[in-house]
């Protein structure tokens, strides 16, 4: 049992919140209250936890998280990436299918998930949505549905076939599960991971265009909406993509779109004074772009923050801009970048905030988390939202971000998953 008092909760689901205590037994939140004590005789010993000074709020949910296992340990493996996401304040992440072997078959899923259980978190995943990710062929996505997968996704390689991306949605609406989707047309693309503008031009590449991003996020928005399949659009990076996602919003609830925490951090500016520790698909664009999508976390119109962590080795990303890979890990820093950047900076209440990161996400997935009830899931952090908090070290096993060093306000002080206390 553990006990955790004079904390101040937020319960982003019920919009609940004040200087409330929790106790919990097993893995579920068994009272929620003032002025609680510990039992007079538990049927467990029962820790007690001070937190005064903490916000007490759910384990966050991470829906995107690539933790490169099976196929490239020396980036990343299922226990590094869990330790990273506890260190982060996640209780819950959803893997990406992009591992060597892809997620597109029952034995690669069910090793996955199994590794999952060794850790200190849930860990879960997706399945691919494509035979290979080769876009050509459906996964059997019935069978993987009851295999334990959580939904759908190729993310890394954009679904280019219209047909297939329509008959995926219709599979996936019938199971009633989310299925996500990256949105990069190849054919506008000569550079990938670097913004058709300015950071191109300072590379002398040809870039990314917005155009790429913007041509399949509205083909899978009107499928969508034909469908009725629960569609997730992936880290959004374009202005104009966010006013397709605002637009189709208003003519289905099964709409959805994420953005990162370095999409709405950072610009193309980052590419140019970081290089490779700044290259991600879909790159960083412009200031414009970085409003439009702080706007659009504000009123609704993207619904899930998602880190899209992406470990790479040292000597991966000390490669030319061209030839080194794309992404960066973010499950260490997002949260206190987020109470830095849009919290502190006004954009949003830290309820609002903590909706983003953990009940939305939840409710996509169908997922028994993102919340704090009596009965629910003892999934909780304990932060200390005034804490400086300074990059330098990380849980991971990779360090290819352009945060280290930077000065940030928010750090988990304690990760709770299933009522334990996650090193």
């Amino acid at each position: 049992m553990l006990l955790i008092k004079n904390g101040y909760m937020i319960d982003p689901k019920s919009g609940r919140e004040g200087k409330l205590d929790i106790l919990t037994a097993g893995d579920r939140i068994l009272r929620i209250g003032k002025g609680l004590e510990r039992p007079a005789e538990p049927e467990e010993p029962c820790q007690v936890i001070d937190a005064e000074g903490l916000l007490v709020a759910p384990g966050l949910v991470d829906v995107h998280v690539h933790f490169r296992d099976p196929g490239f340990p020396q980036k990343e493996d299922i226990i590094t990436g869990a330790a990273a996401a506890a260190a982060g304040g996640f209780t819950t992440v959803v893997m990406m299918a992009n591992t060597k072997p892809p997620i597109d078959n029952g034995d690669t899923l069910s090793y996955v998930l199994e590794k999952g259980r060794g850790t200190g978190i849930h860990v879960l995943s997706c399945a691919n949505v494509t035979l290979g990710m080769q876009g050509k062929e459906l996964t059997p996505m019935e069978e993987l549905a009851k295999l334990g997968a959580a939904g759908f996704t190729d993310d890394g390689i954009p679904l280019l076939d219209g047909e297939l991306a329509r008959r995926a949605m219709e599979r996936a609406a019938a199971l009633d599960m989310p299925i996500s989707f990256h949105e990069e047309d190849p054919a506008l693309i000569d550079d990938n991971g670097i913004n058709r503008g300015k950071a191109s031009a300072h590379f002398g590449i040809g870039g990314s265009p917005r155009e790429a991003e913007i041509r399949l996020v509205e083909r899978d928005l009107e499928l969508a909406l034909e469908t009725g399949a629960h569609i997730n659009i992936q880290h959004i990076s374009a202005r104009e993509s966010v006013e397709l996602v605002r637009c189709a919003r208003t003519r289905g609830s099964n709409i959805h779109a994420e953005a990162t925490p370095h999409h709405f951090t950072l610009t193309e500016e980052a590419a140019i004074r970081y290089g490779t520790l700044a290259k991600m698909n879909p790159p960083l664009r412009e200031e414009e772009d970085r409003l439009a999508i702080i706007r659009g976390l504000a009123d609704g119109t993207i619904d899930i923050i998602a880190t899209d962590h992406a470990p790479h080795t040292a000597q991966e990303k000390a490669r030319p801009v061209t030839e080194a890979p794309s992404g960066i890990i973010g499950l260490e820093t997002a949260l206190p970048l987020a109470i830095t950047y849009l919290v502190e900076a006004g954009y949003l209440t830290m309820a609002r905030l903590l909706r983003l990161m953990s009940t939305n996400p939840a409710n996509l997935y169908h997922l028994d988390a993102g919340y704090l009830a009596e009965g629910g899931p003892a999934d909780i952090i304990l932060i200390d939202t005034a804490a400086e908090f300074i990059p330098e070290s990380y849980a991971s096993k990779s360090a290819n971000t352009p945060f280290t060093g930077w000065k940030l306000r928010g750090k988990v002080a304690r990760t709770i998953c299933a009522g334990r206390i996650v090193p």
